[in-house]
């Protein structure tokens, strides 16, 4: 099986992620004039531009990049495997597992040892989590049971994360743990881009390649097997694309919500809603959504910089209403 989508929108996506990933490196709290940009990118330019451009703005840039397609495949490829409109990767508990993760580092004062260190212990304990939900979903391929499995997982790491800010010894680390859960792309490195980039590839080459079971699904697990789909292995593949891939990107950006939940929904009409149509386009819509709100943050003006969680939460939750309203018939 494989889906059709409008000739026009994979090349219009591919664009708008290019003008966004531009508008990243170019627009930012400095401005900087389109001579100095250019004598930048020609090798020459002076040292503040370079440090600016090359330094700060290509790693957001190419972040923003990364986790959004991160998120926004994550989020289709779960809609088309538990059937729900409303799934998202922190529904499993994979995202909370992450940030668990992170806050753990930051709490215990390990992120300090080594930049690596945060998010290597996100993608550790986002793979731990992927273990107790296969062991609390047993043997089943019902997604009733996986989703009732995450909620424990997620609830149990939101705990986690409470316990962590209700002990912190002091004012400063519950600060610096509350500004990572609200997510960021600010004073992210190359050393970022390289921890994330490894684990996005795994994590979208094993939910893309479980397009033809996505649709298949849309019949039903009965109807699924009939076809010849191994459910176990499917469902194998699916948790553990979700746990490297969103733990990868989670663990560098700090939580992100809504992207994985709206991104669907904005490319849904523009396809014949078959989950494998939707899976690239969704990949793509993530990163441009992701790199222009990170652009948001830093052009908006304030005291200090807001936070991309929260301005992805503020432009997610009515988009997310009205496309809600109408399509709720069309699902």
């Amino acid at each position: 099986m494989s889906g059709r989508r409008h000739p026009l929108l994979m090349p219009v996506l591919a664009v708008l992620v290019v003008l966004a990933a531009l508008g990243s490196v170019a627009l930012g709290a400095v401005a900087l004039s389109p001579a100095r940009i250019i004598a930048v990118l020609m090798e020459g330019g002076d040292e503040v531009a370079r440090s600016i451009l090359v330094d700060l703005r290509m790693p957001r840039m190419l972040l923003g990049v990364i986790v959004g397609a991160m998120l926004g495949l994550s989020g289709a490829a779960l809609q088309g495997y538990l059937r729900n409109p409303l799934a998202e990767s922190s529904v499993l508990g994979t995202s909370n597992a992450a940030a668990l993760g992170a806050v753990a580092a930051l709490y215990f004062g390990l992120a300090q040892v080594h930049p690596l260190v945060l998010p290597s212990l996100a993608i550790a304990t986002s793979l731990a989590a992927l273990g107790a939900l296969f062991l609390l979903a047993g043997p089943a391929e019902s997604p009733l049971t996986l989703i009732l499995a995450g909620i424990a997982i997620a609830t149990l790491a939101g705990a986690g994360i409470s316990l962590s800010l209700n002990l912190s010894p002091n004012p400063f680390a519950a600060m610096e743990i509350m500004s990572w859960l609200m997510g960021s792309l600010e004073n992210r490195s190359y050393a970022h881009v390289w921890t994330a980039l490894p684990c996005v590839m795994i994590g979208s080459a094993l939910l893309v390649a479980d397009g033809r079971t996505l649709d298949a699904l849309t019949l039903g697990e009965d109807g699924a097997q009939a076809l010849g789909i191994d459910l176990r292995a499917a469902r194998m593949r699916m948790m553990l694309g979700l746990a490297v891939g969103v733990g990868g990107a989670v663990a560098v950006s700090g939580a992100i919500g809504f992207v994985g939940l709206i991104v669907p929904h904005l490319v849904r009409p523009l396809t014949d809603r078959s989950p494998s149509a939707l899976l690239l386009p969704s990949a793509l819509g993530g990163a441009a959504l992701l790199t222009l709100a990170d652009i948001g943050v830093r052009l908006i003006p304030t005291s200090s910089e807001l936070k991309l969680g929260v301005l992805t939460a503020l432009l997610g939750v009515p988009v997310f209403l009205i496309h809600l309203m109408r399509e709720r018939r069309l699902w």
